[in-house]
């Protein structure tokens, strides 16, 4: 159905002027307990969002080639967002909300299996556990070829996220590359509700643990704090040290990344924003009676730390509660709020700055570590059980291992 010109200044009035829409639930960021607060009253004048509203009319009377009514509203949207000169603030079309949503809340439908494109190959890193990519046998290293008979588009791995993922029930076949096979393996597999698991855990023995988190998720720091407790159980009841692996963490959900450093923390502030409206402005502490306070701990990073990984290594670094190995962070110091705009989509929209507990602004800088370790191939890390890189070619863990005093433990023991 056409937009009429009432019906175009309606929306851009709600996206030009305040944006005053709800913010969804916690999805990279729960300024403050009010979630649903509006923006405050704008005082712009009806006329700007009406000349906004007019030069899209006329493109849709006027330009030479006829463009979608969706496509151009669309367009407008995504003009603004560019124009604010932020690489971080953008608008999400139906896919990307969905990825967004996936990515925080950790729920999906789909076979289970967590890919990277390595060496222009899409391989499988981990089946998830109880998934049915795993149940039929796909194994850490296969080479995922085809998805339902659609050959493996290398240049866009998310096509081949999208083709595994569907309504629960539904079938799907995957045809993967196994090192040893002459020719691809099949696997007639059942689509599910899958838990993304972002918290990755091992007890190396005579008291240690590893954990690895690749994202910050609602269901993070509960899986932390499990992980936590099993670890201690295998420890005997004590733990003399852990390492917190946060490399390649891109960030993820504001409120779990301070729970992650409330674990470790037993007071003092954890994170402080700014920003224009009240709930942005905010300040986190921490709490007594978490799993890993007062156990020595070592964080590792490197230039793929970001958002959430910067937040909570910044708060362990500035309270001394942990010592930091690796690599300078991306430098990502801004929180954003995804806002739906209805049919699917939404925008993605810087509302605050954050300063670590000092009043430092990693924004553009990142965090540097105190033991500086260079690792020029971010593919020799390793990635907990099941990894394909050994714990002796990561020098970066091999650092953090001798900085907790495990020197009595060979590498090899430990694994």
């Amino acid at each position: 159905m056409p937009l009429t010109l009432r019906s175009l200044l309606v929306l851009l009035v709600g996206v030009v002027l305040g944006l005053g829409l709800a913010v969804s639930a916690t999805v990279w960021t729960a300024l403050g307990t009010d979630r649903h607060a509006q923006a405050p009253a704008v005082t712009y004048s009806p006329e700007s969002a009406a000349l906004v509203a007019e030069v899209i009319d006329r493109v849709r009377r006027e330009y030479v080639d006829r463009i979608d009514d969706h496509v151009l509203v669309e367009s407008a949207i995504r003009g603004i967002m560019k124009e604010l000169g932020d690489q971080h603030s953008s608008y999400l079309d139906p896919t990307q909300y969905e990825e967004i949503r996936i990515s925080t809340s950790g729920n999906y439908t789909g076979v289970g299996l967590d890919v990277s494109l390595d060496d222009g190959k899409v391989t499988v890193v981990e089946p998830l556990a109880g998934a049915p990519a795993a149940q039929a046998g796909i194994l850490p290293g296969d080479v995922v070829v085809s998805v339902d008979d659609v050959p493996v588009d290398q240049a866009n791995i998310e096509a081949t996220v999208n083709r595994m993922r569907g309504a629960v029930g539904t079938p799907v076949t995957v045809d993967v590359l196994r090192t040893g096979a002459v020719e691809p393996l099949r696997f007639a597999l059942t689509r599910t509700a899958v838990q993304v698991r972002t918290v990755t855990s091992e007890y190396l023995g005579n008291g240690l643990a590893y954990f690895r988190l690749t994202a910050f998720a609602e269901s993070t720091p509960r899986d932390l704090a499990r992980a936590a407790h099993d670890a201690k159980a295998e420890a005997g009841g004590k733990l003399v040290g852990v390492i917190l692996d946060l490399r390649n963490n891109p960030g993820g959900v504001l409120d779990a990344a301070i729970e992650v450093a409330d674990t470790f923390l037993t007071e003092g502030l954890i994170v402080r924003g700014t920003g224009r409206v009240r709930q942005a402005r905010f300040e986190q502490y921490a709490s007594l009676g978490d799993e890993l306070e007062g156990v020595p701990a070592v964080l590792l990073v490197n230039g793929g730390s970001a958002s959430a990984s910067e937040i909570v290594a910044g708060a362990l670094q500035d309270h001394q509660r942990a010592r930091i190995v690796g690599e300078r962070t991306y430098g990502k110091g801004s929180v954003q709020t995804v806002m739906p705009l209805g049919e699917g989509s939404a925008i993605k929209l810087t509302t605050s700055r954050y300063f670590t507990p000092s009043g430092r602004s990693i924004n553009g800088t990142g965090v540097d570590p105190d033991v500086v370790v260079h690792n020029a191939d971010p593919q020799r890390q390793y990635r907990g059980p099941h990894s394909p890189v050994p714990m002796a070619d990561d020098q970066q863990l091999l650092e953090a291992l001798r900085l907790i005093s495990y020197d009595s433990i060979s590498v090899s023991s430990a694994q």
